[in-house]
């Protein structure tokens, strides 16, 4: 770097290694290679060790030279050339002959840099991202990431301070293999969705098991370290029963709270239903492109609130049309006042998903009233939610639909080896 600005004669360039950041090791040279890279030759500041095998002070051997891929930096590959010392000790009857250099940074004969498999790892877990863009980002090839990756994720598992200060408690279940046939299809995901203390939400994937019912996650809950049920608060889900009672029996001072998100997708469902079955008794058959009902199937699924006067015309128009006795009509108008529930002032909120829970039971439309009871039914679960500070499984769908699982795969057994490209 001729133009380090670090004083004459200076071997090193302290403003490079505040940059690189690696304690012992100092940067040399820095450059952009054919390829776009960004290429940092560097090397330690030891002067002398001693044998690993008999103790002996070691002398010099001539150095060589390890390449190993560090975390992006700056938009490119970054690319680190590690010029080692090589050691010869001076004790004629050791066996150790000679050896090179080593350092936290990177292990011997490894290709990725411990921070690198590290930002990767961080990276599959928490984002939407896969194993061939971060072997892109990194400038490898996918096996070479992902059996970085996969170590990494063996070390994370087996430590127990991963599972401390959990006091929110999310889980779902996963399809991960698309075929139809075999047990092994989906996976139970355990998501810590504690919040830090300005209350900001940052999901991180505890752990993956085989199965989607209630006995997946009773049998994990019961596997973990004494201690960890009874700091658990809050435990969010959706709808599911089988979840439901593995928290009743494993999490007993725990409340749970159903996710706001699929309480509202249920009654999407039933305006969905209630659509249909209009459609068939009133013209026959299922919705053609130029059925009233039919061209508002879109609009239904939206909020009130959300409606432009083009719209709100063209809904109204369509109801007059295609609903005689106003069925879907009033199916809508309870799908508007049960997403009310999350829109509202926690007070106002409260009053008005127990009016819902209370009046939706004896609605003379047959799905609205099987809503009805379902949210009798998790009334508890419902109302915890205002209770709770609006618990959320969001967290846990967003790692879900993310693939970060993906991760762990290693942990539940289900495939020899991960498939490039997931």
């Amino acid at each position: 770097m001729a133009h380090s600005m670090c004083g004459s004669g200076a071997r090193w360039c302290t403003r490079a290694d505040a940059m690189f950041d690696v304690s012992g090791l100092h940067v040399l040279d820095v450059e952009i290679d054919e390829r776009q890279r960004l290429v940092l030759t560097v090397e330690s500041d030891q002067i002398e060790h001693g044998c690993p095998g008999c103790g002996v002070f070691a002398v010099g051997h001539g150095r060589r030279v390890h390449v190993v891929h560090d975390a992006p930096c700056f938009g490119r590959v970054t690319v680190v050339r590690w010029v080692k010392r090589v050691w010869r000790c001076r004790e004629p009857m050791c066996p150790k002959a000679t050896f090179s250099e080593t350092s936290r940074f990177a292990p011997p004969r490894a290709l990725l840099s411990t921070r690198a498999v590290r930002w990767a790892t961080d990276a599959l877990s928490h984002d939407d991202t896969t194993v061939s863009a971060l072997a892109r980002h990194l400038g490898v090839d996918w096996h070479t990431a992902w059996t970085a990756i996969e170590t990494e994720a063996e070390a994370r598992v087996g430590q127990p301070e991963r599972l401390k200060n959990v006091k929110t408690l999310g889980v779902d279940e996963h399809i991960w293999r698309p075929s139809r046939v075999g047990t092994d299809r989906a996976v139970t995901i355990m998501v810590d969705l504690t919040r830090d203390q300005d209350g900001c939400l940052h999901a991180r994937l505890l752990d993956a098991v085989v199965g989607r019912a209630g006995t997946a996650y009773k049998t994990w809950l019961q596997n973990q370290p004494d201690g960890f049920s009874g700091q658990v608060e809050q435990a969010a889900l959706d709808p599911f029963r089988g979840y439901a009672n593995a928290i009743r029996d494993e999490l007993p001072d725990a409340v749970a709270v159903l996710d706001a998100f699929h309480v509202v997708r249920l009654g999407t469902q039933v305006v969905d239903e209630v659509r249909r079955r209009v459609q068939q008794d009133t013209l026959g058959h299922r919705g053609y492109k130029d059925d009233p009902l039919y061209q508002i199937r879109g609009l239904l699924r939206h909020g009130v609130e959300h409606l432009t006067e083009k719209q709100q015309a063209k809904l109204t128009r369509c109801l007059e049309e295609g609903d005689p006795i106003g069925e879907v009509d009033l199916a809508w108008q309870c799908y508007q006042q049960l997403r009310s529930i999350y829109h509202a002032a926690t007070s106002r909120g409260r009053q008005i998903a127990e009016k819902v829970i209370a009046g939706f039971p004896s609605c003379p439309i047959p799905e609205v009233a099987r809503l009805g009871r379902t949210l009798k039914a998790w009334k508890t679960q419902v109302l915890a939610y205002f209770d709770t500070d609006g618990v959320s499984n969001g967290g846990t769908e967003a790692i879900c639909e993310s693939g970060g699982w993906l991760v762990w795969d290693w942990l539940v057994r289900m495939v020899p080896v991960a498939l490039p490209g997931v």
